[in-house]
């Protein structure tokens, strides 16, 4: 029997919006307004095109490109045939390109115009691509070979694809940072998806008359599936930023009386700290989230100044969780600072020892998760698979420890946890010691190889602007608040840290960098 009564997808969710909101603004991008019924129009061409292609149920498409309303349409007009989007993050280079799309098997490759001079000397390694599109958004010609997406989808019809589409199915696979080993697809299904939205519409309390700016990449699951598209779903309406741009996003938040706001702890102090942020109006702003790392307490208190009545959520999870698994709301910003919060609503979240057992309250332990938030497993990879689904949760790679009151304190990356001289020490909680020494704007903890110690800790600092920082009183901060084998025996002064698109430091690259001496 159909199961068509039955179904619960991001598709069905793009035709339900329509339905409900019809000519609502769902999407400003640039100086053009698309409204619901546009919105689910354009995602029924982008389908139907797909399909002219020889695009089938279960058939991979990759999308390589900045933020646009292409992103949810194209979303939502594979969701409707059953095909999966594979998106691509922008700052890989070609060779790193091909291998996700070749890994992912994906038939279909789209690029923005203003990307493809860097794939286009290299098309030739993406083995697995049958079909090239190209997305012009600006004035470029489309090269030999390629398709038009905007012109070709302009001769579909809005036809409802009648595909028989389960929420089980795959509709996205994002592929991991690959920090530790390469990196791996996530499979979410519509299930996962949805069962995400409805936590973060829940937990975060979004409203059908918010307006939401999207600045961070809508290729990394946090911007498009915590908020891009359960905003979407509740038909608010969404700004969507090209690039990331401080000066810009103050401006729009004028323009368009942005309510609400997701951008990590570095964007945030970006904009604070920008000239011209006291010549534009922001009282509009009343909600803002942030990610990827901790919020320092000076800035927690610098926002609730400078934005009156705002309130706070801090969102923490990982690709395969869809992304969210926990968030610490409002009320807690200044009573729990560092905290990751307590699990959202359609998440159970333990910590467990490495011989599957949970650990006693205040200890430290690997955060596992069970929750129909989480990925149906990694693509092509059955081994890593089992490992993340040990003991029938799914394990997160991070450390934490939960408080008396049962909120969730990120300890650091079970993989990367220092230790010097026989001593484990947790990157994040001297981190947040050194946050406290005035003139730190950014820091990050890693360990770096010692002929003594196997490692030492050293902190790579970021000093604010004509800030007179020195090694040694930041060590003797450190001392004053921390046992001596965890204080830093090295202190790098940088001007900035390597971060992915989403905020998160990449530290690997600074271990690369940097040598103990």
């Amino acid at each position: 029997m159909s199961n068509i009564c039955y179904r619960d997808t991001i598709g069905d969710m793009a035709r339900r919006a329509a339905t409900k909101y019809g000519d609502k603004i769902a999407i400003i991008f640039r100086d053009m307004k698309i409204s619901f019924y546009d919105l689910e129009r354009q995602a029924r061409r982008f389908a139907n095109l797909m399909t002219s292609y020889g695009v089938r149920k279960g058939d991979r498409v990759a999308i390589y490109a900045y933020n646009s309303h292409y992103y949810p349409i194209s979303m939502m007009g594979l969701a409707k045939i059953g095909a999966i989007q594979v998106p691509i993050n922008y700052m890989l280079n070609a060779e790193e390109i091909a291998y996700v799309v070749n890994h992912s098997g994906s038939r279909i490759f789209i690029v923005e115009d203003i990307l493809y001079p860097i794939i286009a000397k290299d098309q030739a390694k993406f083995t697995t691509v049958e079909k090239w599109g190209f997305l012009p958004l600006g004035d470029s010609l489309v090269p030999e070979g390629f398709f038009n997406m905007v012109t070709e989808m302009e001769a579909m019809t809005y036809d409802e694809p009648q595909v028989e589409v389960s929420a089980e199915d795959i509709v996205q696979i994002p592929y991991t940072s690959g920090t530790e080993s390469k990196p791996k697809g996530a499979m979410l299904s519509h299930r996962a998806l949805m069962s995400q939205y409805h936590s973060c519409i829940f937990d975060g309390q979004y409203e059908t008359d918010d307006v939401s700016l999207h600045a961070l990449p809508l290729f990394h699951c946090a911007q498009l599936h915590c908020f891009l598209m359960p905003y979407l779903y509740v038909g608010a309406t969404n700004v969507i930023m090209h690039k990331a741009d401080p000066l810009e996003m103050i401006r729009l938040i004028e323009k368009y009386q942005v309510t609400h706001m997701f951008a990590p702890p570095t964007v945030w102090i970006g904009i604070l700290n920008h000239p011209e942020f006291k010549n534009y109006y922001h009282s509009s702003l009343k909600k803002a989230a942030y990610g990827a790392s901790i919020m320092p307490v000076e800035i927690i208190k610098q926002l609730a100044v400078t934005f009156r009545g705002l309130k706070l959520w801090n969102y923490y999870g990982q690709t395969e969780m869809g992304p969210v698994a926990t968030i610490l709301k409002p009320e807690d910003q200044l009573l729990k600072p560092g905290s990751a919060g307590k699990p959202v609503l359609n998440v159970e979240t333990r910590l467990m020892d490495d011989d599957g057992k949970f650990v006693p309250l205040g200890e430290v332990g690997e955060i596992v998760h069970r929750s129909g938030h989480v990925m149906t497993g990694y693509l092509n990879d059955p081994e890593k698979t089992a490992e993340a689904f040990e003991f029938g949760w799914f394990h997160s790679g991070d450390l934490g420890r939960f408080d008396t009151d049962g909120y969730l304190y990120v300890v650091d990356r079970k993989k990367d946890m220092i230790k010097t001289g026989g001593e484990n020490v947790a990157s994040r909680e001297v981190e947040e010691v050194l946050y406290q020494v005035p003139g730190v704007e950014e820091v990050a903890v890693i360990g770096l190889a010692d002929p003594k110690w196997i490692e030492i800790v050293a902190a790579v600092v970021v000093p604010k602007k004509g800030a007179a920082l020195g090694e040694k009183e930041i060590i003797a901060h450190c001392r004053e608040r921390l046992a001596g084998f965890k204080c830093p025996k090295k202190v790098i002064l940088v001007d900035r840290l390597p971060k992915n698109p989403s905020g998160k430091i990449l530290k690997r690259e600074l271990k690369e960098k940097f040598v103990a001496a």
